[in-house]
């Protein structure tokens, strides 16, 4: 397949995985700790240059994923990175969702990248022509055991 057969509701899919990233970038951007841990930051500053790398070609899948896979490897190692730096800056469940998050986008926007890969050694995800899985739905009113704890 070819970076051409990308459409609207793919680059709708990546914008989603951005919504979710730009979430954790603003998580981290003003939480308290990023004062002792400025090394967190980069992971917010990554996501804020590829989701404006990107904005302005939201009309064009074609360029829109060209752009995302010239950026993607930023991504991926801003997500590795952040793994590694937020421990240290808390074991909070909030920090510990936030690298959970973030790998998850990571994770999406591979498949998403991976799906209309030229190469045929690189894994394929689900074809167009079958029904996506579900993405489950997050319980907002569920409790944390340390929601008390920042």
């Amino acid at each position: 397949m070819s970076t051409a057969e990308y459409g609207p509701a793919d680059v709708q899919c990546s914008q989603d995985l951005f919504a979710h990233a730009w979430m954790v970038r603003t998580f981290v951007k003003h939480s308290a700790e990023v004062e002792e841990f400025p090394e967190l930051m980069q992971a917010a500053r990554t996501i804020f240059d590829v989701s404006r790398s990107l904005e302005s070609r939201v009309d064009d899948p074609t360029a829109y994923f060209r752009q995302l896979r010239k950026k993607f490897h930023r991504l991926k190692a801003a997500a590795e990175q952040f793994r590694q730096d937020a421990p240290l800056a808390s074991d909070h469940t909030n920090f510990r969702q936030a690298v959970q998050s973030f790998e998850g986008c990571v994770r999406g926007w591979d498949r998403l990248l991976c799906t209309h890969a030229a190469s045929p050694s690189k894994p394929t995800a689900t074809p167009q022509n079958e029904a996506a899985e579900p993405v489950a739905e997050l319980d907002a009113t569920a409790a944390f055991p340390d929601d008390d704890d920042a």
